[in-house]
């Protein structure tokens, strides 16, 4: 029994010391979204309406909620406005990122994954997943607030886009 008690409590100490590293952030986002081209290539048939994106550019207003560990890693979810030319859309997304070093300015590196809905020329709309990875610029103002930039590469809607991505976290 004096064991079980023991490593109960040692289980205890443990998670409750990771739990002192998790940190809650809040972010809000803005971005430019550079059409770049289609990713795939389809043969018209009948009732094909088209690419859903072909030669727009958009923007997205994100806000997310996230967990960062020991000021490098961050795991978090985010919900988005998306507008391609007065079509408007939704996104959710998961993100994952690293900063390799916790000083005022340091580089990121991330990876989203999420679902996106673009209202369009489609009856009810079109869904489809989306991925991006990248990399940026982080500004450290305080311990909890920081100023971002960020690129990478976008996938949706058989589309690649390039964003361009400026955030507060807090």
């Amino acid at each position: 029994m004096k064991k079980v008690v023991l490593i109960f409590f040692l289980f205890l100490s443990i998670y409750n010391e990771g739990l002192a590293q998790i940190k809650h952030t809040f972010k809000i986002e803005t971005s430019f979204l550079k059409y770049r081209f289609n990713v795939i290539h389809v043969d018209p048939g009948p009732g094909w309406k088209g690419y859903n994106l072909t030669g727009d550019n958009g923007i997205e207003i994100s806000f997310g909620k996230a967990l960062r560990y020991k000021d490098k890693f961050q795991v978090g979810i985010d919900i988005g406005y998306l507008n391609f030319s007065g079509i408007n859309g939704l996104s959710v997304i998961s993100g994952f990122e690293f900063l390799p070093s916790i000083k005022k300015i340091s580089p990121l590196l991330y990876f989203d994954i999420g679902y996106s809905h673009i209202w369009n020329q489609y009856e009810k709309g079109t869904g489809t997943a989306l991925g991006e990875i990248g990399i940026g610029v982080s500004f450290r103002i305080s311990e909890k607030k920081i100023i971002y930039v960020k690129s990478g590469y976008l996938v949706t809607q058989q589309t690649l886009l390039v964003p361009i991505r400026l955030g507060f976290g807090f």
